[in-house]
């Protein structure tokens, strides 16, 4: 079925029916992902040439119809600025579109065969790009996490010890102290503190504690121990359970902390990251085929448990590899075996995004139908052994960026496509439905509606949902300042709306909840400080940036008990009502002029980031970075972040808040801010004083250009120039 084809790209492509791919993606696919898989090559490709076909025809008019609606969106600001001013009217005016379409009531998503990291238990979630091995391997082992050194590594404990300190004893007294404290909380003592304790063991099953004044005394709920390592009158480790999470007391006397502990305690090891997204999406930046594979590779070895990266740590070479499971023994002679690594869902592309690596007729296909093609036939490798990953042989995929309940019922039709054409049972792939765009969410109940039988997650991604309002009301007039939106009704609505709807709908038991990203990785302090909101609101996972905040953010679950909030919750809206959807309607407008500085002083933000974000990602091809701001403090930065200081800065220009000379001046002097706060970075590419940098070019087209991206993203720009950029480096090769 496959035929070689001439070479006209600079990419060996290779004939498969109607299609030609990319032969590294062909290769991939025939040698290395199906074999084992049970699904014969023939059927593979045959399975996607049909349903690109269909899948093209039916996303084409989806993405028209984004683009008509924001055309009259735009025009009715125009022509009559009151109805959209006014909720109400609002309201009726985009029901009229159809914008708004009518909510389905009294239903329950029956998504069955959920794993219980997501459907039962509360805790963090990490999102990796899977493009580099080290990264993903790093998040899929942070299932655990040290909490003594998640706490005396970073600010989580005033004052921060400065980096290549020495160690400092009373900062280590303090964490021991914080630790037992929370041990305190977690599984308390019958008559004592964990702060007394001189030794623990196991007798009879339960857990005994010897204290200095020599008494002997034990938990006041003994089920909160569910196992142990070692012999039970001297275990290397406890195991507790509170709130669904476990955590483990590790004892060991011969370790530099637990050799001077009363109790031979070394650490308390937490289960951080429950889950983990796999990104193929925002935080990834994969242009062409070569960068797919590379992808997709990675996400295979993953599936497969046998993918492996080199680092250097300590002047030596590590082979970083998958952590095993856990084992311990239990009561009554049982053996107890936990997971050893987050429970791993991958992000797909969104919708609108189109690649070369398949071509029809010499023209580029939605890579959406590829990436669910791909990473669920890698993904049959875990559903084979149904001990990898899903202990109930469950694929789980992430969609994002999907406007409205039909783009959600084809993404539950691409899947159960891909699923007739690998032969599984209906909805064996479980489908999570990002809320990060308007018409998502004044329509989620009918967006969840859609996907009932397989969706096991939703969240909100304020970051993308505040880019996309700005895009809405484009036309409206000039938007507040960035900060000022994070306060704003509309924003405080969407949060509420999304955990109230998916309570309503069933989730509870069957699938996520979750909320967004902590975008400052080095402010531990601050995130133990605010994001324990997030379980407080009633989401069972919310995501974090890093395996030490994980850490730091599974303390939030010990602290709140998810269940209970959201029965709160519930009470709630059964005494006072469901947040409302006009409450979501409000635009956020600046209501008064600014003055000369505060212009400037956002206008250098926005740009600032944005620089500092493409600069890495068209030169490098890195697709989240740290990004330090004006102030110096790193902020994680993706393709969401940059989605808003583009239209931030678009929106403004429109609207005569700032000028484009304004722009352009700011641009020049915010590249050698840029430069200097990279001059360490040997691969960094100085955008000062070089006319023909493609990421300044790719900078200015996401300002100047900003008010005709569809739906204000990113991608196709940054896609456009990196892909030049690439060639680029291709013609000095050769010429070298």
């Amino acid at each position: 079925m496959s035929d070689a084809i001439p070479d006209t790209t600079g990419t060996r492509r290779v004939r498969v029916g109607a299609l030609e791919v990319a032969a590294v993606l062909h290769d991939l696919v025939n040698d290395e992902v199906l074999p084992g898989t049970g699904v014969t090559r023939d059927a593979f490709w045959r399975g996607l040439e049909s349903t690109l076909a269909e899948f093209t025809i039916r996303n084409a008019a989806l993405l028209a119809k984004r683009d008509e609606l924001q055309r009259r969106i735009d025009d009715c600001w125009l022509r009559d600025r009151a109805t959209l001013l006014d909720p109400a009217r609002h309201e009726q005016y985009l029901r009229s579109l159809g914008y708004l379409v009518e909510q389905p009531a009294n239903y329950q998503i029956d998504t069955a065969n959920t794993d219980a990291e997501i459907a039962q238990v509360a805790g963090p979630q990490l999102v990796v790009p899977v493009s580099n091995a080290r990264y993903a391997l790093n998040a899929a082992n942070a299932r655990w996490g040290s909490l003594y050194d998640a706490l005396y590594g970073t600010d989580a404990l005033a004052p921060t010890l400065p980096a290549g300190a020495a160690y400092d004893s009373a900062r280590g007294d303090k964490v021991i102290r914080y630790a037992r404290e929370l041990l305190n909380r977690v599984a308390p003592l019958q008559s004592a503190s964990h702060v007394d304790a001189s030794r623990y063991y196991l007798d009879a099953d339960s857990l005994r504690v010897e204290l200095r004044n020599g008494s002997t005394t034990g938990l006041l709920d003994p089920s909160a121990v569910t196992g142990w390592r070692g012999d039970a009158h001297a275990p290397q480790a406890i195991l507790l359970k509170h709130n669904g999470l476990h955590l483990e007391i590790l004892i060991d006397r011969s370790h530099s902390i637990g050799a001077h502990d009363a109790a031979g305690v070394a650490d308390v090891v937490m289960e951080s990251a429950l889950t983990t997204i796999q990104d193929l999406e925002d935080s990834v930046a994969t242009v062409d085929a070569d960068d797919k594979v590379g992808a997709y590779r990675n996400w295979l070895g993953l599936m497969k448990q046998d993918l492996t990266a080199k680092l250097e740590k300590g002047g030596r070479e590590v082979l970083r590899r998958l952590h095993p499971d856990r084992a311990y023994a239990a009561a009554h002679g049982a053996q107890l075996q936990l997971p050893g690594r987050s429970l791993m869902l991958v992000r797909n592309v969104g919708h609108h995004m189109l690649t070369d690596a398949v071509t029809r007729s010499g023209a580029e296909v939605f890579e959406t139908v590829i990436d669910a093609f791909v990473t669920v036939a890698i993904a049959l490798h875990d559903v084979a052994s149904k001990h990898g990953n899903s202990r109930l042989g469950s694929i789980y995929v992430v969609k994002p960026k999907l406007h409205g309940p039909d783009e959600v019922a084809l993404a539950d039709w691409l899947f159960d496509a891909v699923e007739r054409t690998f032969g599984l049972p209906p909805h064996t792939v479980k489908l999570g439905v990002m809320d990060e765009e308007r018409r998502t969410s004044v329509n989620l109940q009918a967006c969840i509606h859609a996907a009932r039988h397989r969706l096991a997650f939703i969240n909100t991604g304020f970051l993308d949902r505040t880019g996309d309002e700005i895009h809405t009301a484009m036309q409206a007039g000039a938007v507040m300042c960035k900060d000022a939106i994070k306060t704003q009704g509309w924003l405080l609505a969407y949060e509420r709306r999304n955990v109230e709807i998916g309570l309503a709908a069933g989730l509870e038991g069957r699938g996520q909840i979750g909320k967004g990203m902590w975008t400052a990785p080095d402010r531990m302090a601050e995130m133990l400080k605010t994001k324990i909101a997030h379980p407080r609101a009633g989401a069972n996972t919310a995501w974090v940036p890093s395996p030490t905040a994980a850490t730091l953010h599974a303390l939030h679950y010990h602290e709140v008990n998810v269940r209970a909030a959201r029965s709160d919750i519930d009470r709630h809206v059964q005494e006072r009502g469901a947040t409302g959807l006009q409450a979501l309607l409000t635009v956020p407008l600046q209501p008064h002029a600014l003055t000369a500085g505060e212009i400037q002083s956002e206008i250098d933000n926005n740009i600032q980031g944005l620089l500092g974000y493409v600069v890495r990602w068209i030169d490098q091809g890195v697709g989240c970075s740290k990004v330090p701001d004006l102030r110096d403090v790193g902020l994680m930065e993706d393709r969401a972040t940059l989605r808003i200081s583009s239209q931030h800065v678009a929106n403004w220009l429109h609207h005569g808040v700032c000028s484009s000379e304004q722009v352009a001046a700011t641009l020049e002097r915010m590249k050698g801010v840029v430069d200097e706060q990279n001059a360490a970075d040997p691969a960094y590419f100085p955008l000062t004083g070089n006319t023909g940098a493609i990421a300044a070019e790719a900078a200015r087209d996401l300002i100047f250009a900003g008010r005709q991206q569809p739906n204000g993203y990113t991608e196709h720009i940054l896609q456009r120039h990196r892909r030049r950029h690439k060639a680029v480096q291709r013609s000095r090769a050769r010429r070298s």
